[in-house]
């Protein structure tokens, strides 16, 4: 097995087995590498919102004859109490934010920061593994933390810093800052994901990945 990551942060927790860091030069580069390694099939990890990332995967397999599984897992679904603002993108999520609140908890990740820069009327807590770069929002505090993240921990995070609106992307898993957001009655702008491109085969849980790439090529080949 190899595991390819992207580089775009200086210490990750890398998996085990055989381990590729930086990008592979666009679709003609992964077609090349898929080849040259003989790989049988690709399981693509990425985050649900990586969807350049994803167009290349899913593009470079279908020219290689590789069959392919995206490993995505559900989004979340509302709950009683939950005050959510469902927005197609950052630029929505930044026009909307002066209406909900002033003090935001930036929960987007450090590369979507800059769509918050001209938000003046808000002040920002941004979480991330790495400092983001410009271009900033001018009031920004950044908490340099890497999850998972415990339901106290997001209780006293929010009391602490007095957020009154949250702005996190629908990527699923984990729920407890949605939990205390839900608590404390706080709206949520929630960032959808971008779509899938047609007819691709889907996991929804690691096992489930691993059931595909079990049933062999043939099964393979049509969506899951």
């Amino acid at each position: 097995m190899i595991s390819s990551l992207a580089g775009r942060t200086t210490s990750p927790l890398l998996p085990p087995g055989e381990v590729r860091i930086g990008g592979f030069g666009g679709v003609d580069g992964l077609v090349r590498f898929l080849q040259e390694r003989e790989i049988d099939a690709v399981v693509d990890a990425t985050h649900p919102f990586a969807a350049t990332m994803t167009g290349h995967a899913v593009a470079a397999s279908a020219r290689a004859g590789v069959p392919l599984v995206v490993l995505r897992r559900p989004g979340w679904a509302s709950r009683p109490g939950d005050v959510w603002h469902r927005v197609s993108g950052l630029g929505a999520a930044a026009a909307l934010l002066p209406a909900l609140g002033e003090r935001v908890f930036l929960t987007t990740g450090r590369q979507s920061i800059g769509a918050f820069a001209g938000v003046d009327a808000c002040w920002f807590l941004s979480r991330s593994v790495e400092p983001p770069a410009p271009p900033v929002p001018g009031r920004l505090e950044v908490l340099l933390d890497r999850g998972p993240f415990t339901l106290d921990g997001e209780r006293a995070l929010l009391a602490g810093h007095r957020i009154d609106v949250l702005v996190t992307k629908d990527s699923g898993g984990g729920t407890a800052k949605l939990d205390a957001a839900r608590e404390r009655g706080l709206p949520v702008v929630l960032v959808d994901r971008p779509p899938l491109p047609p007819g691709v085969a889907t996991a929804p849980t690691v096992a489930a990945a691993l059931d595909w790439l079990a049933r062999g090529p043939a099964a393979q080949a049509g969506p899951g």
